[in-house]
């Protein structure tokens, strides 16, 4: 499956409009012999397939090859973009998981009142583009009422390494992450919500009733329990958004992390990055799968059968 996702990928990006070393894109001065040498340089005077078998030589020895755009080795373009948009993923995902979760299970437990009112602001936060609040949220809450920065990662004049640069860091990562946290959780809850609602119809939640189990014990005993190996799932499948969930956030509040990289190695056709991101995107994803039907194998109480 990888190989395939790399065959395609690498063919599909390659027959792409114009290239990096395009005349006029990296100096209007550059005379069609510069441009040439340049592309003998980088391999990419060879026919397609032959560029391909090498680019896939490489990669198995982990070398991604050397970026168009900065010289420097694909690896490390991702090494020092990695931990801001993982950083930034991880806590969003965490909260969106938390959040939908307890809204969800409330939603499908609680009163008529209360499950309109939190299906309500799931459909919001469903159809709100990020893109639309994220601009909502510099107009108002960075620009209007000053309360939080309109983008970056940090102060100029506060010192790296420090306490209070990490503090600084949060500071202006809150409303990005918070965008993704209010954008992300709406489309889970209406699932859990789903999910939760037809454990609710089995037969073993009327016997716990009859029993005289409480929301807080069926909770714990019934729903959280059969409500884990969607989630394993989900969390699974949600693997590769830690590496390009944030392109647009990224880019409208200029945070250099992993989707702005991505985003301008497309516009630039930087291949070697393109390809680096897109390879290891596809294998968390593969990796994700696997980690998943894993644990839903070991959960499932008949497997030593």
């Amino acid at each position: 499956m990888l190989f395939l996702i790399s065959l395609i990928s690498f063919f599909m990006i390659h027959l792409a409009p114009n290239s990096f070393f395009s005349a006029g894109v990296l100096n209007p001065n550059m005379t069609p012999e510069s441009i040439e040498h340049l592309k003998r340089v980088y391999g990419l005077d060879k026919p397609l397939v032959i560029q391909y078998v090498l680019w896939l030589k490489s990669i198995t020895l982990l070398d991604f090859g050397i970026s168009f755009a900065s010289g420097l080795s694909v690896i490390d373009e991702i090494k020092s973009r990695l931990a801001i948009t993982l950083g930034m993923n991880i806590a969003a995902m965490v909260a969106i998981f938390w959040l939908a979760l307890w809204l969800g299970v409330k939603s499908a437990l609680g009163s008529e009142t209360t499950s309109k009112r939190i299906k309500q602001l799931s459909l919001l936060s469903y159809s709100t583009p990020s893109f639309y609040l994220a601009l909502l949220f510099i107009l108002f809450l960075a620009y209007k009422f000053e309360l939080f920065p309109i983008g970056g990662l940090n102060d100029f004049e506060v010192e790296a390494g420090t306490l209070s640069w990490y503090i600084d860091r949060v500071y202006h990562l809150t409303l990005p992450v918070s965008v993704m946290i209010f954008v992300g959780f709406g489309s889970l809850t209406l699932y859990i919500r789903s999910l939760t609602i037809d454990i609710l119809k089995s037969d073993y939640i009327y016997f716990a009733k009859s029993r005289g189990f409480d929301n807080d014990a069926i909770r714990k005993r019934y729903i959280y329990p059969n409500l884990l190996p969607f989630i394993i799932t989900i969390l699974g499948l949600s693997l590769p958004g830690l590496l390009g969930g944030s392109v647009i956030l990224e880019q409208i509040f200029g945070i250099d992390g992993m989707g702005l990289l991505f985003y301008q190695s497309a516009l630039s056709r930087d291949y070697p990055v393109i390809m680096g991101i897109l390879i290891i995107g596809a294998f968390l994803t593969l990796l994700g799968n696997i980690i998943a039907d894993l644990l839903l194998y070991k959960l499932n109480p008949n497997f030593k059968k």
